[in-house]
């Protein structure tokens, strides 16, 4: 099963969250062999971190929650929030895997938040995908519910990387400043 989980920034939390990068990567590589994508989140200049993204392929949502709630920077209380979902990988690949390599152009997150209508939407990947790191539809836990879409994109700006996604299907659309991820 595959999950998306964004762990956001309390505000104010760099410090911290420098303080244990090397706990927080040393947690991260034992999961080396399940991650799809990881990466930090930024301000939209690209400057300051805002949160961190990781897509990985695990047993089951009881797994997914101990990953996401045992990562160290979440239990030395960095983060503000922890959005943690089911998803499915439209594209088959890894971020490693991505023919645009890991510096190229601007990444983005693009997360659709699902709207009004419970009609999923962008369940699969549009056309001319070239640009799409990452790219699948959020579920329920236990798979059966659309609620909504997370990318990662390249593109040369985020109101280009929010193209990834159908306007006026989501009730919000978020757009992040994002990088590969991974120890320097």
């Amino acid at each position: 099963m595959e999950f998306f989980c964004f762990h956001r920034d309390r505000p104010g939390s760099l410090p911290l969250r420098e303080e244990l990068l090397e706990r927080h990567w040393s947690y991260m590589d034992q999961y080396a062999t399940e991650m799809i994508a990881r990466g930090p989140t930024f301000t939209s200049d690209g400057e300051t971190l805002t949160g961190s993204v990781h897509i990985l392929d695990l047993p089951d949502p009881a797994a997914a929650r101990a990953f996401a709630f045992d990562e160290p920077g979440y239990q030395a209380g960095a983060y503000r929030d922890v959005m943690l979902r089911r998803w499915r990988n439209v594209l088959g690949r890894t971020m490693w895997d991505f023919p645009g390599g890991p510096t190229t152009g601007n990444r983005y997150l693009v997360l659709g938040l699902g709207g009004p209508d419970p009609a999923a939407a962008d369940l699969d990947a549009p056309p001319g995908s070239d640009d799409l790191i990452a790219y699948g539809p959020l579920l329920s836990d236990d798979g059966s519910a659309w609620l909504g879409t997370a990318a990662l994109v390249r593109a040369p700006d985020g109101e280009t990387a929010h193209g990834a996604l159908t306007r006026g299907r989501y009730a919000e659309v978020e757009v992040h400043a994002w990088e590969f991820g991974g120890r320097r």
